[in-house]
C-alpha cells in the first residue's frame, strides 16, 4: 500500500469517528420520532457522514481528518471541487468502489495513491500539503 493511501485511510478513520459520535447524538433525538431501525442503522449514519464530508470539502477542500493528515481534495486543475464532484465521489466510494477494488486491486490505487477509483470517477485528486 502506498504512503498516500495510508494517510487517506487514516483521515477517513478520523472522519468516521467524528461522524459516528455525531450520529449517536442525532439518533438519540430521532429515536422517539422515528421507529424504523433501517433509518437508524443505514440512513442516519450515511446522511451524517456524507453531509459532514460534503460541507467540509465544499468549504475548504479538507475534512478534519484530511487536515490532520496534511491532505487536500482538489479538482484535476487544482481548484476547489464542485458540488457534483463531491457527491459523485461519495456515492461511487460507498457503492461501486468496493467492486472496483475487488475486481482490480493494483489499478485501484493508481500510480501514487492520489487518485483512487472514486477520484477518477469524479475527476478529483488528493494532494499532500505542507
Amino acid at each position: 500500500m502506498k504512503e498516500l493511501t495510508k494517510k487517506r485511510l487514516k483521515a477517513c478513520a478520523i472522519d468516521l469517528a467524528i461522524s459516528t459520535a455525531l450520529t449517536f447524538g442525532i439518533e438519540y433525538l430521532l429515536r422517539k420520532k422515528v421507529k424504523s431501525e433501517f433509518v437508524h442503522n443505514v440512513v442516519t449514519p450515511t446522511a451524517v457522514f456524507w453531509g459532514l464530508e460534503y460541507a467540509q470539502f465544499k468549504n475548504s477542500g479538507q475534512t478534519i481528518g484530511y487536515k490532520m493528515m496534511g491532505l487536500k481534495l482538489e479538482r484535476e486543475d487544482g481548484s476547489k471541487p464542485t458540488c457534483k464532484q463531491i457527491l459523485k465521489r461519495s456515492a461511487y466510494r460507498d457503492t461501486l468502489g468496493l467492486f472496483s477494488y475487488l475486481n482490480n486491486r493494483e489499478a485501484y490505487e493508481g500510480e501514487d495513491g492520489s487518485r483512487l477509483a472514486q477520484d477518477r470517477f469524479a475527476g478529483t485528486v488528493v494532494k499532500e500539503i505542507e
